[in-house]
């Protein structure tokens, strides 16, 4: 049986770690707040899914939390409690380590041609977390949890192989 594997996106992120000024994120028709985050994602916990953190993620979070107006540690003492249980593969994090795989010469210049190619549409941060969702898809059913409609297009689709019948 496959697992179910949720990559979280920094939009979803910054709101579930209530991040100053990234308290919600995704088009006025479909709203992510940090109640719906949650909710999601403990949802999908329950269920047995596993979380990924890609390195982007974590990269883009700091910034925003960083550059947020007033007292930032909170959210900054969350990110960190994030990260700690990402890189020790605490349940429901799923193993960090794996991604370094996507880190190799060949991978890193494969990330900057494709970004090049379509830098109209997607950051680097973003083809980067395309380059985890279909990474992590050999090992489960994929969700990219994120408010960016672009980015969710790149969602890796299931694919439901039809058994064959005998003769």
């Amino acid at each position: 049986m496959r697992e179910r594997v949720l990559i979280i996106d920094t939009s979803i992120l910054c709101v579930w770690l209530n991040v100053r000024d990234f308290e919600s994120c995704g088009p006025d028709d479909d709203r992510w707040d940090y109640s719906r985050v949650n909710q999601k994602i403990t949802e999908e916990i329950n269920n047995g899914a596993k979380l990924v953190l890609p390195v982007a993620t974590i990269i883009e979070t700091g910034n925003h939390i960083t550059h947020a107006r007033g007292d930032n540690y909170q959210a900054c003492e969350k990110l960190v409690s994030v990260i700690e249980a990402a890189a020790d593969e605490k349940s429901p994090w799923m193993d960090f380590s794996l991604q370094r795989d996507l880190w190799s010469p060949e991978k890193l210049k494969g990330l900057a041609y494709r970004w090049r190619d379509n830098r109209n549409c997607l950051s680097i941060g973003d083809v980067s977390i395309v380059d985890v969702a279909d990474f992590y898809s050999h090992f489960g059913d994929v969700e990219i949890l994120t408010g960016d409609s672009g980015l969710k297009s790149y969602e890796p689709q299931l694919t439901n192989s039809i058994p064959r019948r005998r003769k």
